[in-house]
């Protein structure tokens, strides 16, 4: 049964939503578990877009508001880098790597991604040792193939090796489609990505690492006595863009995926497939001014406030709350039915220490998945009287029974 708080809680949120947005179903705890997934895409129509591949997030939630074909496989092309990057800001921040540790720069760095190569390039000399924050910069702002190479071989021992890494932890951090063939995003047939998992990736970066992202930001970058300019033609706009990256081959197009701030809002944006550098940047620019003047972030639930009540097997049942606050993106002038449920499975083993991860805050925008959010006991609940555990029992033996009978049929 649903506890008095927990419908508190379900009128406060009715009343807190924007008067534009139409709430129903309130919160019903399901025995049930969902995986962690945050999406809830604006109909096409909504926004034409002249890119074939686009998707356009919130970064602090992880709502989707436009996408289009966000979940095609396609060669990324220099994208690929944030990869190569996120794994050097990972050996950084796990304490294997400093920022002040010299690679060498191998023939073959040299030969497929330095200046005899005719690719983008921090034009690192032969056989020369670089430290790994004149690296990184030439990974993110010169987006040298060479910079890639060295930092592959020297933390892999192999650009192959490196490769698979990059795939190993692309799986990780919940990337489960993409693949990668090398360091550096040229052609290879494993070197696939889609719009959506890139979002991702660049959220990962954003949140995870947000001393080491300021480099995305940096206008330009001079080695070897070379002056380069930041390839993301956004950084130059006063629309607070301040990452990430762009790519492009003849086989994949021009893509660019970049990062906003207005207002203490900030968007993510993927676009890929374009023609030329000019609708790369035009493209990417009208999709983040479109979201920052059409949404804006509602919270649900202050971080803390309790959601819904899940039975405890022989104890009861435990408050759930959300571990930060759950906002979901409201598109202004527009009417929506809402609807969220607790979903987790159930009932839940005692003891539960608080904090303990219990299930999921799922919100529907319309038919459409919108949000999804983890639930955590408020408090902890010990093991229950030995009356109350054999009454369960017997009512979980049962409902196993039945549910089992409705299975084989």
């Amino acid at each position: 049964m649903t506890s008095s708080r927990t419908q508190r809680a379900r009128r406060r949120w009715a009343l807190n939503l924007s008067t534009r947005a139409w709430v129903v179903a309130g919160l019903l705890a399901c025995p049930t578990f969902a995986a962690y997934a945050a999406t809830a895409p604006r109909k096409e129509g909504e926004f034409n877009t002249g890119a074939p591949t686009a998707i356009l997030i919130d970064a602090d939630s992880g709502t989707v508001l436009f996408e289009r074909n966000a979940d095609e496989l396609v060669p990324p092309a220099s994208l690929s880098k944030l990869m190569t990057a996120e794994i050097v800001f990972d050996e950084i921040t796990q304490g294997r790597l400093k920022l002040d540790d010299e690679f060498l720069v191998s023939t073959n760095a040299w030969r497929t991604g330095g200046a005899p190569s005719r690719t983008s390039s921090m034009f690192a000399p032969i056989n020369s040792r670089v430290k790994v924050e004149d690296l990184l910069r030439g990974v993110i702002i010169q987006s040298g193939n060479d910079a890639c190479i060295a930092l592959a071989e020297g933390i892999a021992g192999s650009e192959d090796k490196f490769a698979a890494m990059m795939t190993a932890r692309a799986r990780k951090i919940g990337l489960t489609k993409t693949t990668f063939g090398n360091s550096t995003g040229l052609p290879h047939p494993r070197q696939l990505m889609t719009a959506r998992e890139l979002a991702r990736l660049a959220r990962h970066i954003i949140q995870t690492y947000p001393e080491l992202y300021k480099i995305y930001g940096e206008r330009e970058f001079t080695f070897n006595k070379i002056r380069q300019f930041n390839r993301n033609p956004l950084l130059a706009l006063n629309i607070g863009v301040d990452g990430l990256k762009t790519g492009f081959t003849k086989e994949s197009g021009y893509g660019l995926v970049a990062s906003a701030v207005q207002n203490d809002l900030r968007l993510i944006v993927v676009v890929l497939g374009l023609k030329s550098e000019k609708e790369r940047a035009d493209e990417a620019r009208r999709l983040l001014e479109w979201g920052f003047n059409n949404f804006h972030a509602n919270v649900l639930f202050p971080s803390g406030e309790v959601i819904a009540d899940a039975k405890v097997y022989g104890s009861g049942t435990v408050p759930l709350v959300a571990p930060h606050d759950v906002k979901l993106m409201v598109q202004r002038g527009v009417r929506e039915r809402i609807t969220a449920r607790a979903v987790y499975t159930g009932p839940v083993r005692p003891p539960v220490k608080k904090g303990q991860r219990i299930g999921m805050l799922k919100v529907w925008r319309g038919d459409t998945m919108a949000l999804e959010v983890p639930l955590q006991a408020a408090e902890p609940v010990e093991q229950g009287a030995l009356p109350r555990r054999a009454l369960d029992a017997v009512t979980e033996l049962v409902y196993g029974l039945f549910r089992a009978g409705i299975q084989r049929l």
